[in-house]
């Protein structure tokens, strides 16, 4: 079946598109179908179709046009490439993972209408109106870099979603905090709650009916000049977590402006934002489960902050 064509009868009105598709004398299952909107395949009425429209409800007398064999309209699966500073790690007909740098919203906010956001410049530098479509399903902060996923269609967005609820993504992080946290490795398990009026996380007690659990697993890599180099995985994701746990205890993240600890000479070290990078992601593939993994290296700010860190502590001779 190259080119078919159906005009949709009274018995089928008011039916989802992608069930009509999915129907076994038309695309034979509704993976088949999903597939043939986010590619292209997909017209009704002479008008093209995307992932979004799969839930369109149709009329009778629609005509429902699947053209399996458009040229053009074969599988994505691209990466990595570079938008600006932005670097796609990932990208298939579902998804898009990429690498963001610090200084970059993930998704746009409507206080700051002038910042650049990640999901902006992938819409703005998608093909064609077809697959322009990104939808959000997890956020880094501005100041931090690392990996972030977008899905492509409202089904992939609920399903990623799923599982970040879920807690099944793997999520690790790497992270430069003042002093030397004891023990060398532990778990951070905290009760937060989000202020918004002031936009930030604060520590709540259990019982208090807004708060969160957090809960993070964090490890020392590195001793470096009154400084660390921890790993710090997530159970849970809340906005700002590991920036405020690692404060709780003493451990301010070196160049946080936010989240701070004790007098300004107790946080000598020069550094511009945050230390904090999402350096390993993992999670199922919405569509047929496979495990996905991803590493992002640290980039350049924050090598260049080790390395004089480790210069720092290195006995003169």
């Amino acid at each position: 079946m190259s080119d078919s064509a159906w005009t949709v009868d009274a018995a089928d009105a008011g039916v989802r598109l992608d069930k009509f598709l999915a129907a076994s004398d038309r695309a034979g299952s509704r993976a088949r179908a999903i597939s043939a909107l986010e590619r292209g395949k997909v017209f009704v009425n002479g008008e093209e179709t995307g992932p979004a429209d799969g839930a369109r409800r149709l009329a009778a007398g629609d005509a429902v046009r699947l053209w399996m064999d458009r040229p053009g309209s074969s599988r994505v699966q691209r990466g990595p490439m570079d938008i600006g500073d932005l670097r796609i790690v990932y990208e298939d007909e579902s998804l898009f993972v990429i690498d963001k740098p610090a200084g970059m919203l993930t998704v746009p906010l409507p206080r700051r209408p002038t910042s650049l956001s990640a999901c902006e410049l992938l819409k703005n530098n998608l093909r064609s109106a077809a697959r322009h479509r990104v939808y959000a399903v997890h956020r880094i902060d501005e100041y931090t870099s690392g990996l972030v996923v977008f899905a492509r269609s409202l089904e992939a967005q609920a399903q990623l979603k799923g599982q970040f609820r879920d807690r099944r993504p793997e999520r690790v992080y790497l992270a430069v905090v003042y002093g030397h946290p004891e023990p060398a490795e532990g778990v951070w398990r905290d009760y937060l709650v989000w202020d918004e009026k002031a936009l930030v996380q604060k520590q709540a007690h259990p019982r208090d009916p807004e708060a969160k659990e957090a809960i993070s697993y964090y490890r020392a890599l590195e001793r470096l000049a009154g400084a660390t180099l921890i790993e710090v995985r997530l159970e849970t994701g809340k906005r700002n977590q590991i920036r405020l746990q690692a404060r709780l205890r003493g451990h301010t993240l070196v160049g946080e402006q936010r989240y701070i600890y004790g007098p300004d000479h107790l946080r000598h070290i020069d550094f511009w934002r945050q230390a904090l990078h999402a350096g390993r992601l993992g999670f199922q593939h919405p569509r047929d489960g496979r495990d996905l993994h991803f590493e992002a290296p640290l980039p350049g700010d924050m090598t260049q902050l080790i390395a004089r860190l480790r210069t720092a502590r290195s006995p003169r001779r």
